[in-house]
């Protein structure tokens, strides 16, 4: 029977879609690319194999054209695609509206070759009313937005992959550089850098709680004498003392707390009373990148968890497209925020009228509506059947939304300037007027309530001339700061001020630099590694304009111009790539210059010995004389949790000491005898019980647990770490519960008997050494979280004969059960509350065995018959690609109705 094939990106999206389609159409997934240039050798055609362009996957000697392939991953898509569209009439491309999304709908089409009217079907949300205005509003392909990301995609990948060999031969192997990567790994690295630069300077002030007809307050020292105390801003990074030509008053301990007794015992009186009205607005609706950071900041998940999360949001139709760098609003979704507004809040706190949001960001591109709730009405959180971090992130959305078809907030700011001798002091307050939007939403906070509570300070009612009671004054020392660490929300946002990028790339950027090795998430703060020190000082000297923000930023720009049409792509490449000044000629000349040796080391200033780069990580390498007389080369591993700003001459050392003299002893262990041992490995301090020996080869080690500072560590508090596992006693259902610590971190542990085991992490304030039965019993019951993160949504129970648990999981793909390492994807409109035990079982049986039969296949297929498959394939020439598989926008035709 005839049938029109929709084809998108993932199975979430298709089941979807599949919904609100009338019948007669079949809905299939492309599972995101089904084509891109080779990422290895093996991925490259026989065809192009030996020449010396093939490994770069870009032809750069005929017009930089791209060797696209098909990866193995994604021939079975590809030819289930072709299956499904066989007997159809027509095949309607309905991946996303960007740059991405309309690139994969042109690999589509060259791939099936289809003799069937194509149409383009785009929408931003996915919901009945869109989808079928998406299906009366079809369009041709867009060549111009396919074009602008295939150059993008030449670029990066002539960046790429001239750079990371570079980096294999004089640093490291396995390093990559990229495009944007490589800049955002700089930003880092200037941070860290002008951490351990950072000189810290000391100050102090007074603090007074004062009291008035029965309210008490805090007011905050500010002049002596007339002149200004100083503050944190008054200091200069480089030297620790204050900037120079600063006239501000610098007090002493010794001063502050003379001063402090003096203002104590002296009487007070109020000098100006200030009251100054003011308003807040709301900020405007997400865009991708202010919903990175928001996320960030408020639920503490990354770009890439972020990301994963509106994703599957949008895909299954609770909200708009999620990639997107627009703050505007449809006039469906204002009139849908606004209905929520007044039924929820009132029509006091609707704004005056609808409210528009323009753009800021450079290159604002892409949709052409931010992130929202889907619908002509908005869904509120409680009514949406969600979970975990999909309700937290909808939330935070829906929030955000309806926020900004609120009225202004009125403020009152309040301060009350008051003196005691020759000291004055500032006492700042705050009265909220008018809540307005803050009922919906504030930043900073997941608790509306809580934050407006706090938003609030208010003050007594005080005149001129009143006099408040002291009731304490209390001296105050404080250290200036260094410069804080970028956080993911913080650099995206840094990327995005500087117009480094796409917004819909930052989350794989993160990941990237995460997953090379390039930094590390401590707490929420990115931490540049070593390597990343040694890769930035390599490029900053021999590429400079690649590790540039304003060179980048340039390059987004003329990207952006040649999506436009107003750049020719093509010179564009050869300038960039070829000629004198050309990224091929400048490797291949600095390629001998460049010393492996200096690029291996990192130079900290401060150290008497060096920082060198290895196969496994960071070491120091010093020089010594040795008991013959002779000069001796110690190297030590360097642990990973020591960061380039915070390693100093006494850390090096003490490695080193340990390194060449052997560890030292912290004291004996009584019931042993033994001798317990600090060290220090690559991943970290650790305490040993013995040394290493023929009699005793694998004493005894514990690591320490994250945030306990080696210098604090105790010997009770190595023999604790020791003799873990602990028992903490017996569970109320049969089986012990011990605490012990593991190469995830500190946890507790249920054990059932017969290898039956459950473990839950301890949490930021639990003490391995202190946990208690009672907490231990407390984590136990909590849900158990599955890989990524994600929490079982439903425990089915164990199959007779099984040691192993089934539970349901909801997946970037949808419902699936999952038993040990397999998982079977639930069928279509079957529920979490609706799958019995007896069809899990089922499924991930069905799932196994079509495991083990396609290995059987794939074996058995010979040589001749893939040969013959790729005579056929080679017989279809796509019809959008000229003799060399360069894109011609011409050459594409897709067929509207009239032309059939």
């Amino acid at each position: 029977m005839a049938h029109t094939l929709v084809i998108v990106e993932s199975p979430t999206k298709a089941r979807t879609i599949r919904g609100f389609l009338p019948k007669g159409f079949k809905v299939e997934a492309s599972m995101g690319h089904v084509r891109d240039l080779p990422n290895n050798a093996s991925e490259i055609p026989a065809s192009a194999k030996g020449q010396k362009w093939a490994n770069l996957g870009v032809n750069t000697e005929a017009d930089f054209d791209p060797l696209y392939v098909v990866p193995k991953d994604k021939k079975k898509v590809v030819r289930e695609l072709k299956d499904a569209l066989k007997g159809a009439d027509q095949l309607l491309l309905a991946t996303d509206e960007d740059r991405e999304g309309e690139s994969i709908s042109w690999h589509l089409l060259q791939l099936l070759a289809p003799k069937v009217p194509v149409k383009r079907m785009v929408f931003h949300e996915i919901t009945k009313e869109a989808i079928g205005k998406a299906l009366d509003q079809t369009r041709d392909l867009d060549m111009e937005l396919v074009h602008a990301q295939e150059t993008r995609r030449i670029l990066d990948r002539l960046v790429g992959y001239s750079l990371s060999p570079l980096l294999w031969k004089k640093v490291a192997w396995g390093l990559s550089a990229g495009r944007v990567q490589s800049v955002a790994v700089r930003l880092l690295v200037q941070r860290e850098r002008a951490r351990r630069a950072f000189c810290s300077g000391s100050y102090w002030d007074l603090k007074a709680q004062l009291e008035h007809s029965g309210s008490g307050f805090e007011a905050k020292l500010t002049h002596l004498v007339g002149r200004r105390i100083a503050t944190g801003n008054d200091f200069d990074e480089s030297t620790g003392g204050l900037k120079a030509g600063s006239e501000v008053r610098l007090l002493t301990e010794k001063e502050a707390r003379a001063l402090a007794e003096t203002v104590q015992a002296a009487t007070w009186s109020v000098d100006a009373v200030e009251e100054k009205p003011t308003v807040r607005k709301p900020v405007p609706p997400f865009t991708t990148s202010t919903l990175q950071q928001e996320a960030n900041r408020k639920l503490r998940l990354s770009a890439r968890e972020t990301m994963r999360c509106a994703q599957g949001l949008y895909e299954r139709g609770f909200i708009t497209y999620m990639r997107t760098d627009s703050v505007h609003l449809s006039d469906q979704a204002i009139s849908a925020s606004r209905s929520c507004v007044e039924s929820l809040y009132g029509k006091e706190y609707l704004s005056k009228g609808p409210r528009q949001f323009s753009n800021k960001a450079r290159n604002a591109q892409e949709a052409h509506e931010a992130i929202r709730p889907s619908g002509e009405s908005f869904r509120t959180p409680g009514d949406t059947g969600l979970e975990g971090r999909d309700l937290a992130v909808y939330d935070l959305i829906w929030k955000r939304t309806v926020a900004s078809q609120m009225a202004e907030a009125r403020l009152t700011m309040l301060s009350i300037d008051l003196s005691s001798g020759e000291a004055s002091f500032r006492a700042s307050g705050k009265r909220i007027d008018f809540p307005g939007f803050f009922r919906a939403y504030v930043e900073g906070s997941d608790d509306p309530d809580a934050a407006l509570e706090g938003q609030e300070l208010l003050l007594p009612a005080l005149a001129v001339g009143d006099a408040p009671a002291p009731k304490q004054v209390e001296p105050l020392g404080h250290q200036t700061q260094p410069p804080a660490r970028f956080s993911e929300a913080s650099l995206v946002k840094m990327l995005e001020k500087e117009g480094i990028g796409r917004p819909s790339t930052y989350a794989s950027i993160i990941g990237t630099i995460v997953d090379r090795g390039y930094s590390t998430l401590q707490g929420n703060a990115l931490t540049p590694s070593f390597t990343a020190f040694a890769v930035t000082a390599l490029l900053e000297e021999h590429f400079p304009d690649l590790v540039d923000t304003s060179f980048t930023a340039r390059m987004e720009n003329t990207l952006d111009e040649i999506s436009h049409g107003k750049v020719e792509w093509l010179p564009y490449l050869e300038g960039f790539f070829k000629g004198d000044q050309g990224l091929e000629t400048q490797v291949q000349q600095r390629e001998g210059d460049i010393d492996p040796g200096a690029s291996r080391t990192v130079d900290l200033e401060g150290l008497s010995c060096v920082v060198r780069i290895g196969r496994f990580g960071a070491y120091l390498e010093s020089k010594r004389v040795g008991d013959d007389g002779e000069e001796e080369l110690i190297k030590a591993t360097l642990p990973r949790e020591i960061t380039p700003a915070d390693l100093d001459a006494d850390q090096a050392e003490l490695i080193l000491k340990q390194k060449a003299d052997g560890p030292e002893s912290i004291g004996e262990d009584p019931e042993t005898g033994d001798l317990v041992y600090l060290l220090f490995g690559q991943y970290g301090p650790y305490v040993q019980r013995g040394q290493v020996s023929d009699e005793n080869p694998k004493p005894k080690r514990a690591s320490l647990p994250k945030g306990q500072k080696p210098e604090d560590l105790t010997l009770d508090d190595a023999l604790g770490l020791l003799r873990l596992p602990r028992l903490l006693g017996e569970h109320p259902d049969g089986g012990r519960v011990q605490a012990g610590l593991g190469r995830f971190g500190p946890y507790v542990v249920w054990d059932k008997g017969k290898s039956e085991k459950d473990y839950r992490s301890l949490k930021g304030d639990d003490d391995v050494l202190a946990v208690g039965l009672s907490r231990a019993l407390e984590l136990l019951a909590m849900p158990k979280r599955g890989r990524g993160g994600r929490t079982a949504l439903k425990d089915l129970g164990k199959p007779e004969g099984s040691e192993e648990t089934i539970q349901v999981y909801d997946g970037p793909y949808g419902l699936y059960v999952k038993q040990g390492k397999v998982n079977a994807s639930l069928p279509e409109g079957k529920g979490a509350d609706d799958v019995t035990l007896e069809e899990a079982v089922e499924l991930l049986a069905a799932k196994a065995s079509a495991k083990k039969s396609s290995r059987k296949t794939t074996a058995a297929k010979k040589a001749p018959a893939k040969k013959a498959a790729a005579k056929k394939t080679a017989a279809k020439k796509p019809p959008a690609t000229t003799k060399s598989g360069r894109l011609r926008a011409s050459a594409v035709r897709v067929i509207k109705p009239a032309d059939s």
